[in-house]
């Protein structure tokens, strides 16, 4: 058996048309467009790159987007006024503060001060690119066996958290699960596996359950390549469904902020 590779640039672009549609509406009905505001704190390479390619389709989608950028230096007090007064900003529909931060500053005690009505991340983009990901296979959570390698705030945890939404059955697996050697017996069991570590190879492609469907999260540059946390390869022959890297959930990622952007839109629209 090969499983069937989720192209989540082939998703992406579905999801394009719906919200290009979905905002020319919005421009018809109230004469403007919803405005996503960025917040970057210093310049950090793999975080410009992504702010960069959310600008380009925020432009293609017809959102408007604002880079509002702030001195690595910047104090935690600095930071938060800087937020407040996007809170109070009328043309901002959402703000999203880029990752990561300076060790200076403490990122929850931050994030709470992003006004909740405007917090696109309010649903975790990345979890939901995951849970459109399983969607498009057409196959049921409900009750379904459901494994989360990795167990952090940004990634795991809203992952592991939407699964239980859907009714899943989720066992979160992390370094204490490693560490007393029961990892490989977890993700054996797991009819949906999803991996969001950041470490290659990590889960070998022997371990995966016949048929599952296997997300990879993990995203790490080795050598000239980008891999995943999976074996590719040959979890490829295991699996039903399996997530390529690159090419599979971080296409998706970067729109699905998108979505978040326009719903928060409607919300405001009807207060």
């Amino acid at each position: 058996m090969t499983a069937k590779v989720l192209n989540g640039k082939d998703l992406a672009s579905k999801l394009r048309s719906q919200l290009k549609r979905e905002v020319a509406a919005i421009k018809k009905k109230y004469g403007r467009a919803p405005m996503l505001s960025v917040i970057q704190v210093g310049g950090h390479k793999p975080a410009t790159i992504y702010i960069n390619s959310q600008e380009k389709l925020a432009k293609e989608l017809g959102i408007r987007y604002r880079k509002v950028g702030l001195s690595a230096s910047v104090s935690q007090d600095e930071l938060i006024r800087a937020i407040k007064k996007l809170n109070r900003d009328k043309a901002t529909t959402a703000i999203m503060l880029g990752l990561p931060l300076p060790k200076t500053i403490n990122l929850k005690q931050t994030i709470f001060y992003i006004d909740p009505a405007k917090n696109v991340e309010r649903v975790n983009p990345t979890a939901s690119a995951v849970m459109e990901m399983i969607r498009s296979t057409g196959i049921s959570l409900f009750g379904r066996e459901a494994v989360v390698v990795g167990h952090g705030e940004l990634v795991g945890k809203p992952i592991a958290m939407s699964l239980l939404d859907k009714l899943a059955t989720v066992t979160v697996c992390h370094i204490g699960t490693a560490t007393r050697g029961n990892l490989k017996a977890h993700i054996g069991r797991a009819e949906i596996l999803v991996v969001a570590v950041g470490k290659p190879d990590l889960v070998k492609g022997a371990w995966i359950k016949k048929g599952a469907i296997v997300v990879d999260v993990g995203i790490t540059k080795v050598g000239g390549r980008i891999v995943g946390d999976v074996e590719f390869a040959a979890a490829k022959k295991r699996a039903g469904f399996i997530t390529p890297v690159p090419g599979g959930v971080g296409p998706l990622t970067v729109i699905m902020s998108m979505c978040n952007c326009i719903a928060l839109f409607k919300e405001q629209m009807k207060r």
